[in-house]
């Protein structure tokens, strides 16, 4: 995840990575990505919150794949 942080940052995305320990305490969606800006466009906000990294990383990687944008290209 550090590394595809990096990746975004590089082409002027912000990106957030956060785990609620609260949310997680109450076995909720504790994770949460939001990324924004840079190649993505003007209605580049994406935000996914789920119960795992794993899953936040997946659904990250596949908006971007939607949006032309592939960090293993």
């Amino acid at each position: 995840m550090l590394e595809l942080m990096e990746w975004l940052a590089e082409r002027g995305v912000t990106t957030v990575c956060k785990v609620d320990g609260d949310r997680m305490v109450e076995r909720g969606k504790a994770w949460m990505v939001i990324i924004s800006g840079g190649p993505l466009g003007e209605d580049s906000f994406f935000r996914a919150d789920l119960a795992t990294a794993d899953a936040c990383l997946d659904s990250l990687l596949a908006h971007l794949e939607g949006k032309g944008l592939s960090p293993f290209a």
